[in-house]
């Protein structure tokens, strides 16, 4: 049984007070973002400058520089661990939308709508190597390791996603397990590398790895819930865009599983072939068998997990921000 929700009707927190808090980290994130996105080439300047400053949460590198503060860093390693962290991030969200054809992100053009899939592709491929030049340069076989075996796991997400595109048949531990991998792997590396450049103990190492994972998945269950819920003004999207490419997210697979057999067979359709042709009744259908509501409860599930692995750090306010990271993840309305 999936428990109640830990704040009904809760308000999200303040993300503005909780970047402050390592505001100066993430002023010098900024700007090392910035150092290491220079190039020759100038497109490779003028399209990276645009999808790096095109606004979003930035949660990944916000996540790395609460993580390490809370389990005591008191040098720059997070600053270079959280650029490392942005640029992966980066570079799928280039992969993601020429994969995806999408041409709205964060209310705006995509790069690939405004200068073509090949340059997105290859840009998102500078980024990730840049990353690894970066990884190099901070000389430690452990973060190599951690982030190596991260954007292998995003890899095999994003191939097992498109292997359920258009596929009706999809289950929810499919889908949970391509979420786990594109999705939840990134935090949980940026979590994990605040404890172990420490040199915490390995159960702590541990704790903020399964508190990085969780948190991810929250996220995730979280965004996906909002696609059928929320606005294209609040999402920066079009809304019901998973359907259009036929993704079937978990509010489609419960709603699937809940409807009546016509209805049902009219979600399968529409996996099928993607598109849009029947989004207001599968939105109707959607409200009426409940699945949002199960979306955040599943949601609420992962969030009381990332909760319960904090419990092995000392209290702190970069402890407490951490906990209200998860707040925001799931009572979040975009």
């Amino acid at each position: 049984m999936l428990p109640a929700p830990l704040k009904p009707n809760a308000v999200a927190p303040d993300l503005g007070k909780l970047r402050a808090l390592v505001a100066e980290d993430f002023r010098a994130t900024d700007r090392l973002i910035r150092e290491e996105l220079h190039s020759e080439v100038a497109l490779i300047n003028q399209l990276s400058d645009y999808i790096i400053s095109g606004g979003g949460k930035r949660l990944r590198p916000m996540l790395v520089l609460l993580a390490a503060r809370a389990c005591g860093v008191d040098d720059d390693r997070p600053i270079q661990l959280a650029a490392i962290i942005e640029f992966i991030h980066t570079a799928t969200l280039l992969h993601d939308d020429v994969v995806d054809a999408s041409s709205l992100r964060r209310g705006r053009e995509t790069a690939n709508a405004i200068w073509g899939n090949e340059a997105s592709v290859l840009v998102g491929d500078f980024l990730y190597s840049r990353a690894f030049q970066m990884m190099v340069a901070v000389n430690d076989m452990r973060v190599m390791r951690i982030m190596a075996d991260a954007t292998n796991l995003i890899a095999e997400g994003e191939v097992l996603q498109l292997l359920n595109c258009n596929d009706p048949d999809t289950t929810e531990a499919r889908y949970l397990e391509v979420i786990r991998r594109k999705t939840s792997t990134l935090f949980q590396a940026g979590a994990q590398l605040g404890a172990m450049i420490t040199q915490r103990p390995p159960a702590e190492q541990e704790a903020l790895a399964a508190y990085g994972l969780h948190l991810g998945n929250a996220f995730q269950l979280v965004d996906d819930m909002l696609d059928y819920s929320a606005s294209t003004s609040e999402l920066g999207k079009n809304v019901g865009d998973d359907l259009a490419e036929g993704k079937p997210t978990l509010p489609l697979i419960h709603a699937m599983h809940k409807a009546a057999p016509v209805q049902r067979e009219m979600i399968r359709k529409a996996i099928a072939d993607g598109g849009r042709e029947h989004i207001e009744e599968i939105l109707a259908i959607i409200h009426k068998t409940g699945a949002l509501e199960y979306t955040y409860l599943c949601a609420q599930q992962q969030a009381q997990k990332a909760v319960s692995a904090l419990k092995v750090l000392s209290d702190s306010v970069f402890k407490t921000a951490l906990r209200e990271l998860v707040d925001f993840s799931v009572e979040r309305h975009s």
